[in-house]
């Protein structure tokens, strides 16, 4: 092989790596970094799940920074434990306008999100409300590395289906915007 295959074979090596989808820059923040109050009696999930189930907070302004972020998350959870009577936040993970990923009952635990699901599967919330705009391409992007994540950890089955809240039962979330989003998702299913 001469020296311009062996240059041009090198470049293409360099540029399928710099392409290639990865999760590794995927950081979730710890509970600890939104002051979570702790759980009661949380229930384990073992081996992976078959459902992911997208919602949104309908909060209508959504967050932008971290502080916003955090006090949204607290709230919610507050709400949870206290008005619904759930035994923590209802989500597995929270996606948040302030670029980040935040455990709210993480890998492996039931959540309180999508009645006749919540065993069978992980419950993504983005923040904000969606229903005449989508979620920002930052927002989406780290849903489907979490997503990635999830499936590369063996929380989530390879052949794992995508659902909009409003699929599991009567109600208007995750907002039309960010549910029409999902729908080109691979994975999502009408049923």
């Amino acid at each position: 092989m001469n020296t311009a295959a062996i240059k041009f074979l090198a470049v293409v090596a360099l540029c399928t790596i710099a392409l290639s989808p990865t999760t590794q820059a995927l950081t979730i923040q710890p509970r600890s970094s939104w002051n979570a109050a702790s759980a009661r009696s949380p229930s384990r999930i073992s081996g992976a799940v078959e459902y992911v189930i997208i919602h949104h907070s309908d909060n209508p302004n959504g967050c932008t920074t971290s502080e916003q972020c955090q006090r949204m998350i607290k709230a919610i959870q507050s709400d949870h434990k206290g008005r619904r009577k759930f035994s923590d936040i209802g989500y597995n993970f929270i996606i948040a306008g302030d670029g980040k990923v935040y455990e709210g009952r993480g890998f492996g635990l039931q959540g309180s999100h999508a009645p006749n699901y919540n065993r069978r599967s992980i419950g993504i919330v983005f923040i904000g409300n969606f229903e005449s705009s989508a979620p920002s391409a930052q927002m989406l992007q780290n849903a489907k590395d979490l997503i990635d994540m999830a499936k590369q950890g063996g929380h989530l089955k390879n052949d794992y289906t995508l659902l909009g809240h409003r699929q599991t039962k009567a109600t208007a979330c995750p907002g039309t915007a960010l549910y029409n989003e999902i729908k080109t998702w691979p994975h999502w299913k009408q049923i």
